[in-house]
């Protein structure tokens, strides 16, 4: 076999891949973007235009022997990928790794970070002038959205909508008592088991107060409205045996190696596949440490051994703003929960920006 690795999508899990296998393999990462966006930091860009910048990282000093080409797959066999420009990308080896959609602002909908930055600061200004914001949908994305809000002006009115019974299920009864009891000292106001009966007859991140009815018979009013729920794997590109390895939700179906089901010199990573765990950028930067074990064993003509083994213990960091939020990670003794100073000596204080400024050579 020859060296050639084609990595579609430079998010978390693809740019981590590239990273480690650069100067090992021919890398070549297909990404349209023209710079990494870090989603993570992405909901306090909007609340602070003036960090907003911290978000962007050029893909520029990623590689040093590899190449990025910004393009668009528009398919991908296991052979290689097809650029939206006609062009076709070889590869000996094949990386899925194109992520999901996600309702902006936790992802940006553009492929220019300039223009993304003006979205923000433009969204930023919309919001500025709100006194009644609503969230639909109280998962991470949403309360962390209301804790950045919160944080930048507590005056806000801020209504969380959700048709769960309760907030972060799953997780410990003493993590979600801790959140709670930090949504009320902020004033952010959850209203679960209910939903909206149909969408506002706004788009979301634009000032226009609105009255909407919702299904526990009551309505609710705001003045701007946020979408925070909703995400979709990006596999719409591949084709042929590769298509016939998604889900019906459109998922791709891998083995404990991470290998695409059926294929051994194709895999996916990230928000891509089938497995059972919550979508984290921390599991696709795991994902990416398997496949780039797998990948230099293959190109030694050895067989790929190193398996994927999903968490069955949920954990979470989950920042209310930079010095608030609530976590939960594994111990010997059981679920710990982390306290509002610990969240933000882990995350919140920076949301990791460091961790990626030294990933992508800008530090």
């Amino acid at each position: 076999m020859g060296r050639t690795v084609v990595v579609v999508g430079g998010g978390y899990g693809g740019a981590a891949l590239a990273k480690a296998l650069d100067g090992e393999a021919d890398v070549v990462l297909v990404e349209p973007k023209d710079s990494f966006v870090h989603a993570a930091g992405s909901l306090r860009a909007l609340v602070r235009p003036d960090w907003a910048g911290n978000i962007f990282f050029p893909y520029a000093r990623l590689l040093r022997r590899g190449t990025v080409v910004r393009e668009r797959a528009a398919s991908a066999d296991p052979g290689g990928v097809t650029l939206a420009s006609g062009r076709r990308v070889d590869a000996d080896y094949l990386v899925l790794a194109s992520g999901s959609n996600y309702p902006y602002p936790a992802k940006m909908d553009t492929d220019s970070s300039g223009d993304a930055l003006e979205r923000l600061r433009a969204t930023h200004k919309e919001l500025a002038g709100a006194a009644r914001v609503l969230i639909t949908g109280a998962g991470p994305v949403g309360l962390e959205l209301s804790g950045e809000i919160k944080a930048v002006w507590p005056d806000k009115h801020v209504t969380l909508l959700d048709p769960a019974g309760e907030l972060m299920p799953g997780f410990s009864p003493e993590m979600r008592k801790a959140l709670r009891h930090q949504l009320d000292a902020l004033g952010v106001e959850p209203r679960l088991n209910t939903s909206l009966t149909e969408p506002p007859p706004t788009e979301p991140g634009t000032l226009a107060p609105f009255t909407a009815a919702t299904t526990d018979g009551g309505a609710i009013s705001a003045d701007i409205w946020f979408r925070c729920h909703g995400v979709r794997p990006n596999s719409d590109y591949l084709g042929g045996d590769l298509a016939r390895t998604r889900t019906a939700r459109g998922h791709v179906r891998v083995t404990g190696t991470l290998n695409v089901e059926g294929h051994d010199h194709v895999y996916a990573i990230g928000d891509l596949t089938d497995l059972n765990e919550a979508k984290m950028a921390g599991h696709a930067m795991r994902h990416a440490e398997i496949v780039a074990q797998n990948i230099l064993a293959q190109v030694r003509g050895e067989p790929p051994t190193a398996i994927y083994h999903p968490s069955d213990i949920r954990s979470i960091v989950l920042p209310l703003g930079p010095s608030g939020g609530v976590g939960q990670i594994p111990s010997p003794e059981g679920p710990t929960v982390l306290p509002a100073p610990a969240v933000s000596e882990r995350k919140g204080a920076d949301l990791y920006t460091g961790r990626f400024a030294r990933l992508f050579g800008t530090a």
